[in-house]
């Protein structure tokens, strides 16, 4: 496996990452967990060092579902995890509400911690901006955390361009972790000259488009009651069968690389730049191991030339989130 750098931090990790978050939460019932183990297991096996988390997947199980099952591996894998939400009451377990105050960052890193079994936190991300806390409070606190030795790294998560110049003037900001695919490009808006500039990684999540890009779902698809594309307008019958279009192209150029749609979707991603690591999500082992064989696909000028002037012909139907989850993003 390929490594990259998350531009100036030196933090250094495979390729391609894990999104570890539908192992427990999003997209269905939580993976049996000898299952979830074996298959997080099998993806260090398969060279991947970058295993991502939230303390909100599940929440708090997903955190103790990767500490377990990367135990055996301290040192040699990089595990990133995320701070920021609160129950929204006393034993609630939907975790709505947004909460980046200092003393509920220094409360909350204790408990993620002693879930991931690790003395530091590699990569700790505010998972959403919290408009009631300035970013200098945020980026001041978790740089105490940094001299502490509880975290060695600060990233953000679906932030803005201002946010994110704001908070890496106080703490330099090692990765910003934002959707990005060829099916959501609006962080080459500003977003990526922005972290070009700043010398910042990024890490796509959703980089097959929740699933979409792999060609496996259709307009006649249907999803578990707790499925969280159910609620998405981009996943609506009408909007899949439309946003087909996409999936045709990337089939299209794979089968000139000998390579499945998922494979060049991710392909896509990695060429952009050399600081760019996505973290594609999957409870399947055959489709971590396509994920992971997505690395050794090379993708010449002329075929990212290809992809570009074929997918510029095709709009993309359906908002990417629901209204109120939107307002969360690029603040």
């Amino acid at each position: 496996m390929q490594k990259r750098k998350l531009g100036n931090s030196n933090l250094e990790v495979s390729a391609l990452g894990l999104g570890c978050m539908g192992l427990s939460f999003g997209y269905g019932p939580a993976t049996d967990k000898q299952e979830a183990i074996s298959l997080i297991r099998s993806a260090v096996e398969g060279g991947v060092t970058f295993f991502d988390t939230a303390e909100i997947y599940g929440p708090l199980t997903n955190e103790e579902l990767v500490g377990e099952a990367l135990a055996p591996f301290r040192g040699q894998v990089v595990i990133a995890t995320k701070f920021g939400f609160k129950p929204a009451s006393e034993g609630e377990t939907h975790w709505s509400t947004l909460d980046s105050r200092p003393e509920h960052i220094k409360q909350v890193v204790e408990g993620s911690l002693k879930r991931l079994r690790v003395e530091t936190i590699d990569l700790y991300y505010q998972h959403r901006v919290d408009p009631e806390v300035p970013i200098e409070d945020v980026a001041g606190a978790v740089k105490d955390l940094i001299q502490e030795g509880k975290v060695k790294h600060f990233g953000l998560s679906e932030a803005g361009v201002q946010t994110i110049r704001r908070a890496h003037a106080v703490q330099p900001v090692a990765a910003l972790q934002s959707e990005y695919s060829l099916w959501w490009r609006k962080p080459e808006e500003e977003v990526l000259p922005a972290l070009e500039e700043l010398g910042i990684g990024f890490v796509p999540f959703s980089p097959l488009g929740k699933g979409f890009l792999t060609g496996k779902i259709d307009e006649n698809t249907t999803f578990d009651s707790t499925d969280f594309r159910n609620i998405v307008p981009r996943f609506t019958p009408e909007a899949r069968k439309a946003n087909q279009a996409l999936v045709e192209l990337l089939r299209a150029i794979g089968e000139k690389k000998k390579a499945t749609p998922a494979q060049i979707a991710l392909g896509w991603l990695l060429a952009q730049k050399p600081w760019i690591v996505p973290i594609p999500g999957t409870t399947k082992l055959h489709r971590l191991e396509e994920n992971i064989g997505a690395v050794e696909i090379e993708l010449t000028p002329d075929d990212l030339r290809e992809i570009e002037s074929a997918a510029s012909k095709i709009t993309v139907e359906g908002a990417r989130y629901p209204e109120p989850l939107e307002r969360r993003v690029g603040r």
